[in-house]
């Protein structure tokens, strides 16, 4: 039977917002890591508790949370993601190409936005695990992404 813990309870006033954008170029499809990118704009504006949220701002691409350790992981992931909305599939909506849909299916998949715990100044992501823009075209894009922090800065 699985046993539920609860750790340490924090209290943190939410007392500031800051906001932001990312902007990252992609080579075209495949997974870009900003994991680093998210902890300067963290770094920068001094957070200490609450929560980073970021927002894609596009309906072809994603962000998603995933292992940072083994890059076969995000391969198989791309495989599996093709399995699921093929190119060439007969697709109504084709107008900029025949990734075009299958890049929306992908992003309706994978989500356009996470939220992670910032504790300590930092964000509280597992041993493995980082931040993710998956670009689901196959030609490359500027892509922009929204970042905001709620709670406690200096």
């Amino acid at each position: 039977m699985a046993r539920i813990r609860q750790g340490e309870v924090r209290e943190s006033g939410v007392t500031r917002r800051f906001a932001g954008s990312l902007t990252v170029d992609t080579d075209g499809r495949g997974f870009v890591e900003i994991t680093r990118a998210v902890a300067g704009f963290l770094e920068g504006i001094g957070a200490r508790e609450g929560e980073v949220s970021l927002f894609c701002r596009h309906t072809s691409a994603s962000l998603t949370i995933q292992e940072n350790a083994d890059p076969d992981v995000r391969v198989d992931l791309l495989t599996a993601l093709d399995r699921l909305a093929p190119e060439r599939a007969g697709w109504v909506h084709d107008m900029e190409g025949p990734d075009d849909m299958p890049a929306h299916i992908k992003a309706v998949l994978t989500g356009v936005s996470v939220a992670v715990p910032v504790m300590g100044g930092r964000m509280a992501l597992g041993t493995w695990q980082g931040i993710y823009l998956v670009e689901h075209r196959t030609r490359p894009h500027r892509r922009e992404l929204v970042v905001a922090f709620v709670g406690e800065a200096n």
